[in-house]
């Protein structure tokens, strides 16, 4: 369909974003008349290119300042508007994100692989730690990049699928936005790696088309039960992702074999408010024996790192089979496919009483908490080691997949793929690293280089006195902390 303002007015009235109509109309109709003439490499207009980010962006919860922006973003370089001018057309917020937006595009990073790379990802960072908004535009302008792929030369199509598997589907993922980075991946795939989606493709169609057939009756089935014990909720079904099931399938314990993959079809149930999850939670379980060697994980007393919420749960239907039940509230169900950030951020803060000073400088909009890492990695600079030692620690601090693991007093911490018990240990407390005698690893005993995965619980098992350690470490450690407290400690024994 043709996106046009009509459309992206009903988005931000949906999402209680539309603070003046009048004024989205005037920035509609300037940014068209600048961009009139001009024509992207899929013949049509330039135009489309904003207007389809800021349509994504209204559909993602973001406020009205940021899909002007987004409609405004490319005047300046394609018009010759500048900065000012557009301060005094359309005000200062809208011009700093306009401006913000800019400087993160000149940002290169496809096939820059040296100290340039790492300066300008620290930039994104920077960027994203003043004020969020402005990386969430440069997703979404990627997203529609990507989905127009096939009319940008041959020879750049494979690099940028490849940035987009790289650095955008993974900054997605850590931002909590679960739909975007599925996107991403999902259409970057056949780019980057053709011959592995076309054999994906072919294995999975038999499996997805019965995972769809049994949906039916299983959604058929819950529904039943909910109304039988009045609990007001919703059903829906998703077919697991191409690549994310790629990279399932890649794994040594699943080792091609697609029937030890569960999830291929997973239910979702979504309730009104938390209460409801735990109790539809057993009323599944009491219809449906839950599978005892997969158990039930419990994302919303104990959330993963992006902020995600959900109960899982597996059980044997009807017939046999296995089907993930995942149950969250609406609020959670938003979180999880738009994230924290760019859904609620300005709600939040217009409800949490944020100035209009705070919110004209952005600030409203700066970094929580929860996603201190972003300050982190925008304040990241080079210790002793090389550039290419601190680049590659870098890609897997920021971009790489990440797991979580608990503590044994259920704290959950967030580490790149592969990390091992040592990386924890640095992760849950610098000094903690110097303790370390042994491992244990959901209850039993392991070795400390073995190399952890999601849902893991993990416990330290300590000596009585602080030791130094040892300098085979830094041949399986995987974080940037760790490596940087081991090379400190071994640095100051040999002083």
């Amino acid at each position: 369909m043709e996106i046009g303002l009509k459309n992206i007015i009903s988005e931000l009235k949906k999402g209680g974003n539309l603070s003046d109509g009048d004024r989205l109309t005037q920035i509609f109709t300037f940014a068209k008349e600048k961009h009139t003439g001009q024509i992207r490499q899929t013949g049509d207009s330039l135009f489309t290119h904003p207007v389809s980010i800021a349509f994504s962006l209204a559909c993602w919860g973001l406020d009205q300042t940021t899909v002007e922006a987004a409609l405004l973003h490319e005047v300046p370089e394609m018009s010759g508007v500048t900065i000012d001018e557009i301060a005094s057309l359309f005000g200062e917020e809208c011009a700093r994100l306009v401006d913000g937006v800019i400087r993160v595009g000149q940002v290169k990073l496809r096939g820059s692989q040296n100290e340039e790379f790492l300066e300008n990802l620290r930039k994104m960072f920077v960027a994203m730690a003043q004020d969020v908004r402005v990386v969430i535009i440069r997703l979404a302008d990627r997203l529609h990049n990507i989905t127009t792929l096939e009319a940008v030369p041959l020879s750049k199509q494979k690099r940028i699928a490849l940035e987009t598997l790289e650095i955008y589907a993974p900054l997605a993922d850590r931002l909590g936005m679960g739909k975007l980075k599925g996107d991403l991946e999902d259409l970057a795939f056949p780019f980057v790696y053709p011959d592995e989606y076309t054999w994906v493709s072919t294995i999975a169609k038999p499996h997805f088309k019965h995972s769809e057939d049994n949906i039916v009756e299983v959604l058929h089935r819950i529904r039943q039960q909910l109304a039988k014990n009045n609990v007001n909720a919703r059903t829906e079904s998703r077919l697991k992702r191409k690549y994310s099931l790629f990279r399932k399938l890649m794994r040594p314990e699943i080792n091609r074999d697609i029937s030890q993959i569960h999830d291929l079809m997973a239910v979702r149930i979504i309730t009104g408010d938390t209460a409801s999850c735990y109790s539809t939670l057993g009323i599944i379980h009491e219809y449906w024996k839950p599978v005892p060697f997969l158990g039930i994980s419990d994302f919303i007393s104990q959330p993963k790192p992006n902020g995600y919420q959900s109960i899982h749960t597996k059980v044997f239907d009807n017939r046999g089979n296995i089907v993930e039940i995942q149950i969250r509230s609406e609020e959670m169900h938003s979180h999880a496919e738009f994230g924290a950030a760019a859904h609620f951020a300005y709600a939040h803060a217009k409800h949490q009483g944020a100035t209009d000073e705070k919110l004209e400088k952005g600030t409203a909009f700066s970094i929580t908490q929860k996603m201190a890492w972003v300050k982190q990695l925008a304040g990241w600079q080079q210790q002793i080691v090389g550039v290419k030692e601190s680049l590659s620690d870098f890609r897997l601090d920021a971009l790489s997949h990440h797991i979580y693991v608990f503590s044994p007093k259920g704290d959950v911490y967030d580490l790149p793929e592969n990390s091992t018990p040592v990386d924890y240990a640095f992760n849950v407390h610098s000094n903690l690293g110097f303790y370390i005698q042994s491992a244990k690893i959901n209850g039993k005993m392991a070795s400390i280089d073995s190399k952890l995965k999601s849902g893991d619980l993990v416990e330290i098992i300590k000596t009585k006195s602080q030791k130094t350690p040892n300098r085979n470490w830094l041949r399986f450690v995987k974080t940037h902390k760790a490596k940087t407290e081991i090379r400190k400690a071994l640095g100051e024994k040999k002083g």
